[in-house]
């Protein structure tokens, strides 16, 4: 969980410092807020672990070969959220945010440090862009993805900063 742990930490501190009301505001009403990303970002990484434990108690063995799952990053490729992963219009604070996504960190953590690699390695779940992906590749996946949204959270401090 190498990536997963230094992009966490890269997006704990891309938003230190933001105020609770800076985390809440959009850039545009077809644009997530910090706090939109933050959500979607812990639920993404629940809905993963959920996926993973899932499909170990009743999926197939069925291997797949590796994916390029470090191209999550790239962000020229638009891809829409799943609707588990869709965040609301809920105003949150910062710290509930960072609880949340703590929580679904420690989940896939401990899946990581509890599951064999060969038994996340034997089974596969279809992801929306890579295909049939090995349960095993999901895990690091999360980090890329949440890689990924780091940009995205730039933006919108940039977007912020601008409008002030």
């Amino acid at each position: 969980m190498k990536v997963n742990d230094d992009a966490r930490e890269k997006l704990l501190e891309e938003v230190a410092g933001l105020t609770d009301d800076e985390v809440n505001w959009k850039p545009s009403e077809d644009k997530w807020s910090v706090r939109q990303i933050l959500e979607h970002l812990y639920l993404m990484e629940g809905g993963v672990a959920k996926t993973i434990q899932s499909q170990l108690g009743s999926g197939e063995h069925h291997s797949t070969s590796d994916k390029p799952i470090e191209r999550t990053v790239d962000r020229t490729q638009k891809v829409e959220a799943p609707d588990f992963a869709r965040p609301g219009d809920t105003f949150c604070k910062l710290e509930e945010l960072k609880s949340k996504l703590n929580e679904s960190h420690n989940g896939l953590q401990k899946i990581e440090n509890t599951v064999p690699a060969d038994q996340l390695e034997a089974k596969s779940y279809p992801h929306p862009v890579f295909g049939e992906m090995s349960l095993a590749q999901y895990i690091p996946f999360v980090g890329y993805h949440e890689l990924r949204h780091i940009e995205q959270i730039q933006e919108v401090k940039e977007a912020m900063h601008a409008s002030k």
